[in-house]
């Protein structure tokens, strides 16, 4: 199995406060599962999205 980590989760300034980065975070882990891979998230951003999304625990590793 191949694992991807999400170590920084990045948002141009003019965009933030729109939701952007949960949804770069949703499209990772659609397409992570689309490869069959499972995601470690150690960027706190990304790890608390994971933290409150219970319908990606089966992609974390």
């Amino acid at each position: 199995m191949k694992l991807v980590i999400i170590d920084h989760t990045v948002v141009d300034e003019s965009l933030k406060g729109q939701g952007i980065a949960k949804l770069l975070v949703a499209k990772v882990v659609e397409r992570m599962r689309n490869e069959g891979r499972k995601i470690i998230p150690l960027c706190p951003f990304a790890k608390a999205i994971f933290d409150r999304t219970p319908e990606y625990s089966d992609i974390r590793q």
